[in-house]
């Protein structure tokens, strides 16, 4: 017999549980803040169980929790997959559907779009974003664009872009009231965070950055944290404070003189960028013409980046 199961909490709390928030979780759902924590709270006392640890800053599941959001992400993703695959059966030939995160999407690969649509005007591109911690759904896209290990098992795998790490910021803070000259300097301004987090063991965080290059690291005077990288770069922008410069992420301001590298010391990354689609699928044309076209974009180029 199967439960007369109440969706659309099953839905919110298994947002909750990815996100560890219920801000995010309304973001990705489109809803109020108090609606998404109405559907936990109803959800739990329909199971008789608590399923969130509500923290100030991050929420968290519960051991009973953990066991049903992976459920819930299990179960929707192979519906979404069927639905998709239904929807789609017919999908044209011309168009090339690409999965990736916003931040990556919105800084990095609308700007040079345009030279594939000029290059081959007889196919569409179509972007869809989402935080790529599920790996990718073949029914929902071509190609995907990941960040992490590249550990994404039954898919073919190429390495897009390797990632460096140093911080950022706009040109004007190196001659402002606190002038940004040296490590100890990072005090008198706001560090920049990208709460952004795959499930990994490393992250591209300000720690790792220390860690990796051998500084210490002083008390910022404010912290502001994001949930979005490309928010993150905004803010850089703007002046509001130090970022920890993701490259593939900031090149492009920092080729153009919008940002700063304060710093010489840069680190490898820990993550990376990945192209990942179905192996089946390596050889299609339009699979092909994306990939060379994508490579040849991300390839190195020479360095223009300007330091104080």
């Amino acid at each position: 017999m199967i439960l007369n199961l109440p969706f659309a909490a099953l839905r919110a709390f298994e947002a909750v549980a990815r996100h560890g928030s219920f801000s995010d979780a309304a973001d990705e759902l489109g809803v109020g803040q108090s609606a998404v924590s109405q559907h936990v709270k109803s959800l739990e006392e329909w199971l008789g169980h608590d399923l969130i640890i509500r923290g100030a800053r991050r929420s968290l599941p519960t051991r009973d929790g953990a066991r049903l959001a992976l459920s819930i992400s299990d179960g929707l993703g192979q519906i979404s997959e069927v639905c998709e695959d239904i929807r789609d059966k017919r999908r044209d030939d011309k168009t090339i559907v690409i999965s990736c995160h916003p931040g990556f999407a919105f800084i990095w690969l609308f700007p040079r779009l345009m030279t594939f649509d000029q290059a081959h005007p007889e196919f569409a591109i179509s972007i869809t974003t989402d935080t790529g911690l599920r790996g990718m759904a073949r029914a929902e896209a071509d190609i995907a664009i990941r960040y992490g290990t590249g550990d994404f098992p039954g898919y073919a795998v190429r390495q897009l872009m390797r990632e460096s790490l140093s911080p950022v910021c706009a040109p004007r803070l190196l001659t402002g009231p606190k002038p940004l000259l040296t490590i100890t300097d990072l005090a008198f301004h706001t560090q920049i965070r990208d709460e952004f987090a795959p499930t990994t063991t490393d992250l591209p965080t300000w720690e790792y950055w220390a860690r990796e290059s051998g500084q210490s690291l002083p008390t910022p005077a404010r912290i502001r944290s994001f949930g979005q990288s490309n928010m993150v770069v905004q803010a850089a922008l703007q002046g509001d404070g130090i970022a920890m410069g993701r490259s593939p992420l900031v090149m492009d301001a920092l080729r153009d003189g919008r940002l700063v590298q304060p710093f010489a010391q840069s680190v490898p990354s820990p993550l990376n960028y990945w192209l990942v689609y179905p192996e089946d699928q390596r050889r299609t044309k339009k699979i092909a013409l994306f990939v060379n076209w994508i490579t040849a974009e991300a390839a190195p180029k020479p360095s223009t980046a300007r330091t104080p």
